[in-house]
């Protein structure tokens, strides 16, 4: 089975590292970075990045589309290139992945309309503007779309479709093998439980500094 990862600027690292560690670990599955040309294409940090070794031009059909988010969502929202590409390999998939507000590209691919899905509780509205009933979970199984909420969830999201493919037994071996037993400090609770004030701080950095850091730009505030 391919496991095909979609790579684009400023796409946040968490999104795509906590599902490929997961499903890179499925019995014959095999893993390759996608992106509009070959080479090393930046995270959202900009101090990381990850090599695609194949293009969009090479890749036409697979059978687990993976597409991560991050600050880079916003401008490839009208990146024709790549969302031409998702809804092409998205017609041949056996499964479709979405993270985070990655789900924002897949929909304004159209591929989402009159689907049930999850994503950044930031983006809940976005997403739904395309069509899609987005529920507030940690991540969502509908056909063959897995979609997850923000970056930490793709790991929820990759041992549910692992345990899909391969069964519980793999799945809860490959949560073993990862030491995944998530137990934070606050406890667990959700993203509709946090502070309106710690809300307000990740959209100020959305809206500013990460759009800032993509353009090269110095923000007017630093946040490490």
């Amino acid at each position: 089975m391919r496991l095909s990862i979609a790579l684009f600027d400023g796409f946040t690292a968490l999104d795509i590292v906590g599902g490929y560690e997961v499903l890179a670990n499925v019995p014959g599955m095999e893993v390759e970075f996608v992106a509009s040309a070959r080479g090393i294409v930046a995270a959202d940090t900009r101090r990381l990045g990850l090599v695609a070794y194949r293009s969009f031009a090479e890749v036409l059909d697979t059978d687990i589309l993976y597409v991560p988010g991050g600050p880079g969502v916003v401008p490839a929202l009208t990146d024709d290139e790549l969302l031409v590409w998702l809804r092409t390999v998205h017609a041949t998939t056996t499964w479709t992945v979405g993270i985070c507000n990655g789900v924002a590209l897949l929909a304004a691919a159209g591929t989402m309309k009159g689907r049930v899905v999850t994503t950044n509780w930031s983006w809940r509205e976005r997403v739904a503007s395309y069509g899609a009933t987005v529920l507030p979970v940690r991540y969502h199984r509908d056909g063959k779309i897995v979609t997850s909420a923000g970056v930490s969830a793709s790991i929820d999201a990759a041992l549910s479709l692992a345990a899909s493919i391969a069964g519980e037994s793999v799945a809860a071996t490959i949560r073993l093998g990862i030491e995944y037993y998530p137990d934070p400090p606050g406890g667990a609770g959700s993203a509709d439980d946090a502070p309106g004030d710690a809300k307000a701080l990740i959209k100020a950095f959305e809206e500013t500094v990460a759009p800032a850091r993509l353009a090269g730009v110095q923000p007017p505030f630093a946040c490490r």
